[in-house]
């Protein structure tokens, strides 16, 4: 009997586990945005904020979501984490579309640090011990669910390092 209920515990410890292409964000255009729906492709994860001397790197976000389609996904995060977010998620989505033509995924403004973090970064933080720092750090997330690597701000999405990343695990 013991043996049993520590093979349905072990089992069910198994199934508890995440991987990154197991989260959902609610979506600034209503609904949900799943990362499985995403499995088995790579994902990119970047916290953004439309007031931050880093957003100019939407464009190269916009250039990667039109690059790769919808063999990977590139996902805005917007976050007020570090006070350089505007008031609401429709005062964001407006300042993305008619500043950088933005057409990618983007989330609600959401936690991305502390407490109140989202579960995939918190996640995040204890598979790696990566927490942004600042706005527009980028986690990738490989066809496996697991986390290739992050990166900080400066680090732009259309260099090798990220893009050429992300094709790499497309081949």
């Amino acid at each position: 009997m013991n043996r049993l209920l520590i093979s349905l515990v072990a089992g069910l410890a198994a199934s508890v586990a995440q991987a990154g292409d197991s989260f959902r964000f609610a979506s600034i255009d209503g609904g949900m945005i799943d990362l499985a729906d995403w499995r088995g492709k790579p994902v990119l994860v970047v916290n953004t904020a439309s007031l931050c001397g880093y957003a100019g790197q939407f464009d190269g976000l916009q250039t990667l979501h039109e690059r790769f389609g919808d063999r990977a996904l590139i996902l805005a995060v917007p976050s007020n984490d570090f006070e350089q977010e505007l008031e609401d998620e429709a005062a964001v989505k407006e300042y993305c579309a008619l500043t950088f033509d933005l057409t990618l995924p983007m989330t609600e403004i959401t936690h991305v640090k502390g407490a109140e973090a989202h579960p995939f970064y918190a996640w995040l933080k204890e598979e790696t011990g990566f927490v942004p720092r600042w706005n527009f750090n980028k986690a990738l997330i490989g066809p496996d669910g697991e986390v290739v690597a992050t990166f900080g701000a400066p680090v732009a999405p259309e260099s090798a390092a990220i893009a050429g990343r992300i094709e790499a695990l497309l081949e």
